[in-house]
């Protein structure tokens, strides 16, 4: 296979195992003269064992205005450039899409390559019945921020998709059961590795779960949580609520209980619980 001359390839790499990389991307990194990589470094062992000879350009998240003038520049020269994020589809939660819109500003041609995609990966295992899902990738790394973030997405109906790493999986996963109630997770670890591990449990039980078995906190992590209730077990959790609230039980385990029982989400039951009282 020759590539076209003056072409952005959107290479995605596999996520661990190599035997995941298509033969139209091996053709393609073995075609193309330049490749711009988020690690050089990283990127070197595969582009070695395939025998890659392109020279290669530094695009990561750093410097990656730099990385789309130089890219655009070897373009209009005619020569064509693979981009290559470090595991994964570039632009997903990786560098890449910042080059993306400076080629296409340029007027350049920019042909995408199908592949690996953690967040799609996990979920085609996940076994969650949502029609539909939302990809949201990184939350942000300080609580009060996560936590924002989280409640502005408690409503919404569809499977919502993260990406966490090691080191905040505990506190995110902390932050969810606050914020979301009682729903189910699906904890993705380590995809397409020796030591994969997807697994499905209540959401008010899965920090728990996390803890009990440090390995269980190890590697890159695809966080899924089911969608919220439907309308009807909203009524619901109010008819749940008023009986508990009607038998003297404090807001707070009230709402609690009605979170367990119904699924819905605590804070939002406790703020209901708040305006039955008053």
């Amino acid at each position: 296979m020759t590539e076209e001359y003056a072409v952005l390839y959107v290479v995605p790499t596999p996520l661990g195992n190599l035997a995941d990389l298509t033969h139209r991307a091996e053709e393609i990194l073995r075609a193309v003269p330049w490749i711009a990589a988020e690690d050089t470094r990283h990127s070197g062992p595969l582009l070695k064992q395939l025998g890659v000879r392109a020279r290669t350009i530094p695009a990561h998240r750093h410097n990656e205005h730099e990385a789309a003038a130089r890219i655009v520049e070897r373009l209009r020269a005619g020569e064509a450039v693979a981009l290559l994020s470090d595991a994964g589809t570039p632009g997903i939660s990786d560098p890449g899409a910042r080059v993306v819109a400076a080629v296409r500003a340029a007027g350049c041609k920019i042909v995408p390559l199908p592949g690996p995609c953690a967040a799609i990966t996990a979920l085609s295992a996940s076994g969650l019945v949502d029609e539909h899902f939302l990809f949201y990738g990184f939350l942000p790394s300080k609580g009060g921020q996560r936590r924002q973030a989280l409640e502005a997405l408690r409503d919404q109906a569809c499977a919502l998709v993260f990406y966490e790493a090691p080191h905040r999986v505990l506190e995110t996963v902390a932050d969810m059961a606050s914020v979301f109630g009682e729903r189910t997770l699906v904890v993705a670890r380590e995809l397409t590795k020796l030591f994969e591990s997807i697994h499905a449990l209540p959401l008010s039980s899965a920090l728990a779960w996390l803890q009990e078995d440090a390995n269980r906190q190890r590697g890159e992590f695809v966080l899924i949580l089911s969608g919220a209730p439907a309308e009807a077990e909203c009524g619901d959790g109010e008819r749940v609520l008023k009986l508990l609230l009607g038998e003297g039980l404090p807001v707070k385990q009230a709402a609690k209980l009605a979170s367990q029982i119904t699924g819905m989400a605590k804070n939002a039951l406790y703020e209901r619980a708040l305006a039955l009282k008053s």
